[in-house]
């Protein structure tokens, strides 16, 4: 469903009673559609209440003028105006009306966005996965804006391009998980839309995985599913409206993050494990499925190709036509693959797998491309448990072999991406760490050992790092968002990004910090997604 505009607008004509009717009928149906499902009718109370007394006067003020209507002659009904009771029903549909076709102000040119226009913006802004889309780096951080839904996840990272913020949520219910796509404005945090479920009215299950942008802008895919979910699908926006363009099913989840690159979106289904040996589970068909990596044209939701690798759920990257990504439980290994059509292949003689290698642990993190290298983080423990025998390791692996460049072991997993910027790797570690590296060799650069020094003790950094090359900006799984020098790692300043009056208690900070036009937005389990300004930095 697309919040806005939350009903369609059925104009009302007030001169004669048989023409009344219908509308009346129709304006009532509309009004009832978004009574009768609470969910909806909540978000719209909290988002626009103006609209919702709109809602609940068409309502009233229809079913008094029917009912009026039904008591007089029809020949009297044509001759007579229309009751006082209906008026209420046309002040209702105005009020609609005219916040559906209030002009937006004039859009402020963003010096960065012809640059930007040309390339697809993907899981960090780009596969170096810095998270910075450009501007300036702020410091001494204020609250510019919040988007909030109650009892709602922001577990998905946004991303943001010029003036739009683009994101996703997750609402746990029992045994289901459900989820909406939105955008925003960057500056006031405004709704522009906000979409929850397909044209069938099949709503979306939660969201982990976080949106990605065409090169022309005009299309937003992303993956929908949480851990336990099976069934969902990969879905195709357009940025303008949030309508749905297409979706494209899968037996699994879809946590990973898409790429994107020309006409072809690539991005992986996950295992749904169960039990400690963390065996996949069976699909709908009562087959267990290991997982896989495929393929789809983004001009008409065509899926191109399936390749069947155990639980790839981090981002993929794309070069030059090879998608690079992990495979994580049950699975500890990196892919190169091609990501033309099974048809293309086929006629160029030429197989999907590039190259496959292990890795020592599973890799579950979004894959970084810099130079000739393919950078990927792995490591026992995962987003939700921590291992009793913690290990992480970077893997650098040349990118047309597969071969392995350096390996550094760090202290825990390495679950988020590596943002990389000037030649330093940030790393973030299950411990609570960051980690600079040289990625010329893999030599630590410095580290944050000792807990006091870091974002929250030894609270888990699960999340991937922003990193504009003058400042890092990361979050730890217990709700801070921390500023950090660079330079040697110090924490420069810290925020609570959690609700203050309901401190997240589940440990689900997920989500990454963006930083683009002066502007810091990140998501969290209970303080929704928040948007913070500040001076820039010198």
């Amino acid at each position: 469903m697309i919040s806005a505009p939350p009903l369609a607008v059925v104009p009302v004509l007030v001169n004669a009673g048989a023409a009344l009717l219908p509308a009346i009928v129709a304006a009532l149906a509309s009004a009832l559609a978004l009574v009768l499902k609470p969910r909806e009718f909540l978000r719209a109370v909290r988002r626009r209440p103006l609209v919702a007394l709109a809602v609940l006067a068409l309502v009233a003020g229809s079913w008094l003028g029917w009912r009026h209507l039904a008591a007089q002659p029809a020949k009297a009904a044509i001759r007579e105006s229309v009751p006082t009771t209906s008026d209420w029903s046309k002040v209702a549909l105005e009020v609609m009306r005219q916040e559906r076709d209030t002009p937006r102000p004039p859009s402020i040119p963003d010096p960065t966005a012809s640059m930007a226009a040309s390339k697809p913006v993907v899981f960090r802004n780009n596969f170096e996965r810095n998270g910075f889309s450009g501007g300036a780096s702020p410091e001494s951080l204020q609250p510019l804006w919040e988007y909030n839904e109650d009892n709602t996840l922001y577990l998905s990272s946004p991303i943001m391009d010029g003036e739009r913020v683009y994101g996703a949520s997750a609402y746990l219910d029992v045994g289901k998980t459900y989820g909406a796509i939105f955008c925003l404005d960057s500056r006031s945090g405004k709704v522009i839309w906000q979409t929850d479920s397909e044209p069938q009215g099949r709503g979306f299950s939660g969201f982990f995985s976080s949106p990605a942008l065409t090169a022309d802008r005009k299309s937003l895919v992303i993956g929908q599913g949480l851990h336990a979910d099976a069934g969902v699908s990969l879905v195709c926006l357009n940025t303008e409206t949030g309508a749905v363009r297409w979706v494209v099913r899968s037996p699994l989840h879809i946590e990973s993050s898409p790429a994107i690159e020309g006409d072809i979106v690539v991005v992986g289904a996950g295992a749904i494990e169960t039990g400690p040996d963390h065996k996949p589970s069976g699909d709908p068909n009562g087959i267990g499925n290991p997982g896989y990596v495929f393929g789809v044209r983004i001009s008409d939701g065509r899926e191109l190709w399936r390749y069947p690798l155990n639980d790839p759920e981090g981002s993929p990257a794309i070069e030059d036509g090879v998608a690079y990504i992990g495979s994580g439980v049950n699975g500890a290994a990196v892919a190169a693959l091609r990501i033309a059509s099974d048809e293309d292949l086929k006629a160029s003689g030429l197989d999907r797998l590039v190259w496959k290698v292990p890795a020592p642990h599973a890799a579950t993190g979004a894959v970084t491309l810099v130079k000739n290298l393919v950078l990927v983080g792995c490591g026992r423990g995962d987003f939700v448990f921590s291992d009793p025998n913690p290990e992480g390791v970077v893997l650098a692996l040349e990118k047309t072999t597969g071969k392995t460049v350096w390996k550094t072991v760090l202290p825990d997993a390495v679950l988020g991406s590596i943002a990389v910027v000037d030649g330093r790797a940030i790393v973030p570690v299950r411990n609570g760490e960051l980690v600079a590296l040289n990625i010329e060799d893999g030599q630590i650069l410095w580290r944050q050992e000792d807990p006091k020094a870091r974002i929250s003790g030894t609270s888990a950094v699960l999340s991937s790092p922003a990193f504009t090359g003058t400042l890092i900006y990361a979050t730890s799984q217990d709700g801070y968002l921390a500023v950090i020098d660079p330079a040697d790692g110090k924490i420069l300043e810290r925020h609570y990004i959690n609700a203050t009056d309901k401190p997240g208690e589940l440990g689900l900070t997920f989500s990454s910090p963006w930083v683009g036009n002066g502007v810091v937005i990140v998501g969290s389990e209970t303080g929704g997604l928040r948007a913070f300004s500040g001076k820039s930095a010198r």
